[in-house]
This record gives structure tokens, sequence and C-alpha cells, in this order.
């Protein structure tokens, strides 16, 4: 049965949805660009010998570009060589797209805005130290301190070449979950109301539910038979990405229903105001959580940029009074063996393992269950998301696993509707059409469910040990935080 979707899943995948007659230039080509890169030959009308590749390695995919027919140049980029690299392969009309890391993303989009060119990136990422320069205060090591700097630019390029910033999986993806979670939500509490067309609308709707936090909820249960070594950080997708995100503060959209900031919680001094950040790496950061199949958990708070923009967005304002406005943060448990590399990588102070394996091929059997879990609303708990297995990716795309794919679905929407919508300047994905995303992901994210729930953060506490815990209120963020 598993196959007969798979495989009907892959039909549906088959047509083009655009054509494109530029340059493409990617940037990295790690797990994310390996997997990505046959489907934009399956979906975008583009021949090999308009795409380049630069990354700063070759490891594990120069064998694709060389079938695929696509130039490969081994580069490292920097501040001091970026500009010269890129000058003579983007013009007007051309596209960059930014799969890399360490390469500051503000740079890169002022550069195609110079030049007419499209952009698309995952996250917004910081030169060499951006993440761990100690002499930066941590609030400026932040993804909320990243976006602000980001969000500078926006009326500079208003009108400009489409910049689609941070559009993976989360961040990305999860925010047309979001939104599409509502539309189910709403339609199921017999709330009677048009489809928002507004920011200030999706709040609305959002407020009206009644909904109070928002957590992007995954749980990675791949696994493969080689054991993790000692010295060794195994995952399933960007190692160097995910050590640097957990190095970062734990951050989060915080909510106007919280009553205290958490005992280490601090608020940004600029900017809009929508997150705090803890005193404290995500990678060592836990949360109760919940998703469909795994059912209650301890994630971890990795900082991303969707916990920002989402409560940013859906943000209702009086004045200069904040009158709603959910929490919002990632709640992550990757695959075992990453969590064997992550308590290794926290015990040695995040000096990260020398040895990496990315696990695609080896994986012998389990799934990646993304999805946004929206609670405090009078029907409990609700999640919406993709439950992919590996076995059905494999049938869906060459080069991925689960984590993957459910990656570089969204990338490839991005740059669609970047195509479709060529003058809109610097965007998030909170301000993208979600249905026309959703529609060209969907065929890749395997079973798509939405689940309703009646667990809270309180479900089963306190009956070994005594808790500081609000029966009052369970969706305050102090009852989901494991100390």
């Amino acid at each position: 049965m598993a196959k007969k979707v798979a495989r009907k899943s892959k039909d549906k995948a088959s047509r083009k949805h655009a054509s494109f007659s530029g340059r493409m230039v990617m940037i990295g080509f790690g797990s994310i660009g390996q997997g990505v890169l046959p489907l934009i030959f399956r979906h975008i009308d583009i021949k090999p010998e308009q795409i380049t590749i630069i990354a700063a390695d070759d490891r594990g995919g120069l064998k694709e570009t060389k079938r695929f027919g696509v130039t490969f140049i081994k580069k490292r980029l920097t501040r001091e060589n970026f500009r010269q690299t890129l000058d003579r392969r983007l013009g007007k009309g051309d596209f960059l797209v930014n799969l890399s890391v360490e390469v500051a993303s503000t740079a890169l989009v002022e550069l195609c805005q110079e030049k007419g060119a499209l952009y698309i990136d995952t996250c917004i990422e910081p030169w060499p130290g951006g993440y761990t320069d100690p002499s930066l205060s941590v609030s400026l090591r932040s993804n909320y301190a990243l976006r602000e700097n980001m969000l500078k630019l926006v009326p500079q390029y208003r009108g400009g070449p489409t910049a689609v910033i941070a559009h993976g999986a989360n961040p990305g993806l999860v925010s047309h979950f979001v939104k599409k979670a509502l539309v189910n939500l709403a339609k199921d509490s017999g709330l009677g109301v048009a489809r928002p067309t507004t920011c200030e609308g999706w709040g609305e709707l959002a407020r009206d539910l009644g909904v109070k936090v928002i957590h992007i909820a995954e749980r990675d249960t791949q696994v493969s038979k080689k054991p993790k070594k000692l010295g060794e950080f195994v995952n399933t997708w960007s190692i160097d990405g995910f050590v640097s995100e957990g190095s970062q503060p734990a951050e989060m959209g915080w909510g106007s229903h919280e009553k205290d900031l958490p005992f280490d919680g601090a608020r940004h001094e600029f900017g809009c105001g929508s997150a705090i950040y803890l005193n404290r790496p995500g990678l060592v950061t836990r949360v109760r959580t919940w998703t469909p199949i795994e059912g209650p958990f301890h994630g971890f708070i990795i900082t991303h940029n969707e916990s920002i923009s989402i409560a940013d967005y859906f943000s209702l304002r009086q004045g200069a009074e904040v009158v709603y406005r959910p929490t919002v943060h990632y709640a992550y448990h990757p695959c075992d063996q990453a969590i064997m590399s992550m308590h290794e990588c926290a015990g040695k102070n995040l000096h990260q393992q020398k040895r990496q394996r990315l696990i695609v091929d080896e994986i012998t059997d389990g799934r990646d269950e993304l999805g946004v879990l929206l609670m405090g609303h009078n029907k409990g708990a609700y999640w919406y998301g993709s439950q992919l297995d590996i076995h059905e990716a494999r049938e869906l795309a060459p080069y991925n696993n689960a984590t993957s794919i459910q990656v570089c679905a969204p990338v490839l929407s991005g740059i669609i509707w970047a195509l479709e919508n060529p003058d809109r300047g610097i965007v998030e994905a909170d301000e993208m059409d979600f249905a026309r995303n959703l529609e060209i992901c969907m065929p890749y994210l395997g079973p798509v469910v939405g689940k309703y729930s009646n667990w809270t953060p309180l479900a089963g506490r306190g009956q070994l040990f005594p808790e500081d815990i609000d029966n009052s209120d369970p969706w305050q963020f102090k009852n989901f935080r494991v100390v």
C-alpha cells in the first residue's frame, strides 16, 4: 500500500511548474543541494548548462553534478571574494539559490538586488563567528538579531527582485502549515469566516480561535545499523548547520498570555520585540511537546527563524501595546544517533566533533514526523504536518532521506513562487501564498494529516516529584519547560 501511495505521489509530482531561461547559481552542495537538484530539473524547464554550483568542498556530491551535467566550482566564499566570484555569474533575471553555511545572507541579498537577480535561502546565515563569537552579546548571536538585520533591507529594496528568506522545511514550510492548520481548525470549530488575506486578518483568526501556543513539533526516528563512534557527529541533515543553530541561545516568540519571563530569559533591546531568548544554548534546552505517532516527548528548543517570524506575523497591536501574540518555538527530537552526538558535543562545551556522518543511504527504517502543534483553543491541541517515512522518501526522489526531502520540496516551491512573483522584494514565508506552496510541496511530504489531542504539558505531572506548575493555565511556557 505504501508503495502505491508513493508511486501515485511521484506521478502527480512529474509536471513542470515553471520555465527559466536565466542562469542559476547554487551556493553549497550538501544534503539539501544534492536533494533539490533533481527536483529542479523535474519541475522547472531549465538546461544543465544554465546551472553553476559553488561549494567549499565536494564531499559526496561531485558525482551528482557530473551526472546532471552542471558546472561545479570548488571554492569557499568569504567576505573578501564573494563579490568577485559571483559578479560575472549573476545578472538581471538570474537566480541565486543559497544553501550554504557561513556565507552572510544579507550580503548575498544586497548583491542580488544590485544585479537584478532572484534569491532564495533556507535560513539567515552570518559570516563565520556570527553564531559563536564570545565578544558578541548573547542577544546579538541570536536569530532574532539576524532577522532584524535582514528586515532593515526591506524598505530599501521594496518592489525589487524577489528574495525569498528562510524557506526550507522550518523555517519555511511550517509557516504554510500554520495557516492551513488555522483554516482547518476554524472549519472544525464552526467559525464561519473567510480565509484571511492580511497578517492582521490571520492574527485575528488565531486570536478568535484561542490559539496561545504553537510548537514546531518534530520527531525524527530514522535509524542506521552502523553505530555512532566516539568523536563522530551523526545526523540526517546538515551537521554544521545543526551544531551552529544549537550553539545559539534558545529562542522563542513570546506570547501575550505569558505572565513571567523564565528565570534566565531576557528581552531584546531592539527590533520588533516579538521574541525572547534564554541565557543557554538550544542544544541543551528541552521542552515538553507532542506529535500524533510519537505521543508526548521531550524536544529541544533549537533556535529557528520561524519562531520569531510567526510570532511577529500573528501579533495584534493597539498602538504600542501587543494585545495578542502566540508563544512560538521549535520543539525538536532528532534521530537517536544525533541525540548521542549532541550529548557528546555538549559535554565538550559545544566543540563539534571532528568526524561527521550524514546518514542517507544507510538508513534502514524510520520517519520524520514534522508539523505544527496549535494549543490553547477550545478543541485542546491540534497537530498538522507531514509523517514521511524513509521508504516512501526513496520512492519519491533520489539523494534524499525523509528529513532532507521535507526541506527540498519547499526550496523548490520557493523557487517556483519567486519565478511566478518576480518583483516582491524581500519576503518571508509568512507573507507568501501558503496554498500555492503547499500545492507544490504536498506530493513530496508523504501522509499529511491533522490530528486533535487532549494532551497538555501537565499530563502525568507531579506524581513522583513536586513541580512549580500553574494548573489554572496549562499553556504558559513554564509548564512546558524541562529544566
